[in-house]
């Protein structure tokens, strides 16, 4: 497993890390133990915070996962907030222990980006898609609009953008991130071929989770 750091992602940690590292200066003067304990979470927070390079695949077809995760369902539903159509709907959730950046599924232009208020339940619940407090995104090419919705979870509480509508982004090429554990989810046109089954371990930008029919 990668362990190479960015700036721009491990910047999303400073603050964590700066209390971290105080408490643990803090405690040893008390007890060794407890300033061991501080140590430990600090290094947790320099894991959780790692993001790797991803070897991209070349196939223009090819849809990539948005995130590092379990395909936690694949089922056509109705997207209501940006193309208002039934597509695909691939779910990823992301553990605690995953890498949270969150990166395009294909080459494209960000159409669309608009975060919404809601609740923190549990990412792994079926309800979590419609409630949670998310950030969706569209990714329009000449091959496919697609849509990627971030979503918060029980432990996860910001999602991060480092992109905004307009931009033009590789596939592959992070656009954000979502702290600790949470959902990403990718919105496929039907006529794609998924790739990819439940229970499925991802790699953000590297799986292929589906192709695109040729243009």
């Amino acid at each position: 497993m990668g362990l190479s750091m960015r700036l721009q992602t491990l910047a999303e940690g400073r603050w964590i890390l700066a209390i971290l590292f105080f408490l643990a200066l803090a405690s040893w003067f008390f007890s060794a133990w407890l300033s061991l304990l501080f140590l430990l979470l600090i290094f947790y927070t320099l894991f959780f915070f790692r993001d790797p390079d991803r070897k991209i695949p070349a196939d223009p077809n090819a849809v990539v996962a948005a995130a590092d995760g379990v395909i936690k369902d694949i089922c056509e539903v109705e997207e209501t907030e940006v193309l208002k159509a039934k597509m695909l709907r691939v779910g990823i959730f992301l553990s605690i222990f995953d890498v949270h950046t969150n990166r395009a599924p294909v080459d494209g232009r960000i159409i669309y980006r608009q975060r919404r208020t809601g609740l923190c339940l549990d990412a792994r619940s079926p309800h979590c898609s419609e409630k949670n407090e998310a950030m969706t995104w569209a990714f329009e090419n000449p091959r496919a609009t697609l849509v990627v919705r971030q979503l918060t979870g029980a432990v996860a509480r910001r999602i991060v953008a480092w992109a905004d509508a307009g931009d033009e982004l590789r596939k592959g090429e992070r656009f954000g991130m979502i702290r600790f554990g949470s959902r990403t989810e990718v919105y496929l046109p039907l006529t794609a071929s998924v790739q990819v089954k439940v229970g499925e371990h991802v790699t953000g930008g590297s799986t292929i989770i589906a192709r695109l029919p040729d243009s």
